[in-house]
């Protein structure tokens, strides 16, 4: 069956690592955000499939107060690897199931967001 659900705009590829004690790990915000987007995801109601997926992910500037997008925004490859790391568990078991992934600018929202579809193959 598929799902869609709408979450906040992930952090930027810059800010989902930094370096600590000579490692690198997954940031505070990175975490946090994954953490908030896991919980909206089962609070929608989905859950874990061990089949063949497909995500479309649907990146939203924010929009300005004339109503134009916004021109600071993350890039349309910017949220595949955060939403794909916190959906994992929650949508499917591992990543390694998602075979197809479509990323695009959808129109300006006043906060911005992205919306993500998860598929069944």
């Amino acid at each position: 069956m598929t799902s869609t659900i709408f979450l906040p705009t992930p952090p930027g590829a810059n800010r989902l690592w930094r370096s600590y004690q000579g490692r690198t790990v997954k940031s505070g915000v990175a975490r946090s955000w994954q953490a908030q987007a896991a919980l909206l995801a089962r609070a929608k109601g989905i859950q874990p499939t061990d089949g063949a997926i497909a995500l479309a992910i649907v990146l939203h500037p924010r929009r300005t107060k004339t109503g134009a997008a916004s021109k600071v925004r993350l890039d349309v490859d910017a949220p595949i690897k955060a939403t794909m790391d916190a959906l994992q568990g929650v949508a499917y078991v591992d990543d390694k199931q998602v075979i197809r992934v479509s990323s695009e600018i959808g129109y300006p929202l006043q906060d911005g967001g992205i919306t993500v579809t998860v598929t069944p193959l």
